[in-house]
């Protein structure tokens, strides 16, 4: 269905952008075994913007949408993942323009690489491994945006942790550290990343090298 969204956003020079409203992408992660991590990409249509490029599922907003309603209905469109799988972690603006057009990439995170059922908008949709995602010629604003979007993997170890069967089950997941980027948290003992801890207030973090989350983070 043709959503009010639909259409181009003209900046003073002339250039243009899809979505009168904006646009959003939803970047979303899935463990792999071991405390890896894959992202979902989608191999866009020849004949769309940039088309043979990877890339996001994503595309207008409507003009009663948030980035993150916009980016999980997109997914369903574009990839068949279900809203109600997708566990949305955090936003960032990676692009804007003059006209005041933005675009928003939610990160989010299910459970299980989930099988997908594309639309004539691509020509494949791969779960990839965050390692070999620029291995892939990526989007020009996707590959602009990927530094700031990548998420460090890091273990948790949750013996003698208060709560330890609540923490281990919200993992694993993304956590946003805000300006400090994106973790990916596991409890895999010999999987990837550097070793994280949890704390019982930010106070205990001070002068500390080792990763430190509150329960909040983990948990919300």
């Amino acid at each position: 269905m043709r959503g009010d969204g639909d259409g181009w956003s003209f900046s003073p020079d002339g250039m243009r952008h899809w979505g009168i409203y904006g646009a959003a992408g939803l970047l979303l992660r899935a463990p792999l075994i071991g405390g890896g991590v894959a992202v979902l990409l989608q191999h866009r249509a020849p004949w769309s913007h940039q088309g043979g490029t990877w890339a996001l599922p994503g595309g207008a907003l409507d003009s009663h949408e948030t980035p993150a309603h916009a980016a999980v209905r997109e997914a369903w469109e574009e990839a068949g993942i279900r809203p109600v799988d997708v566990r949305v972690r955090g936003e960032r603006v990676t692009a804007s323009a003059p006209s005041g057009w933005i675009y928003t990439t939610v990160i989010a995170d299910t459970t299980e690489p989930l099988p997908t059922s594309g639309n004539p908008e691509s020509t494949a949709l791969v779960w990839v491994p965050e390692d070999e995602v620029v291995a892939h010629p990526l989007h020009p604003g996707f590959a602009a945006a990927w530094p700031g979007l990548r998420a460090a993997p890091a273990r948790v170890r949750l013996d003698g942790v208060a709560d330890a069967t609540l923490l281990a089950a919200a993992l694993p997941r993304v956590v946003d550290l805000a300006d400090q980027g994106f973790v990916w948290l596991h409890s895999e003992p010999d999987g990837p990343g550097s070793d994280a801890r949890i704390i019982e207030s930010p106070a205990e973090s001070d002068g500390d090298s080792v990763l430190a989350l509150t329960r909040a983070q983990v948990l919300t």
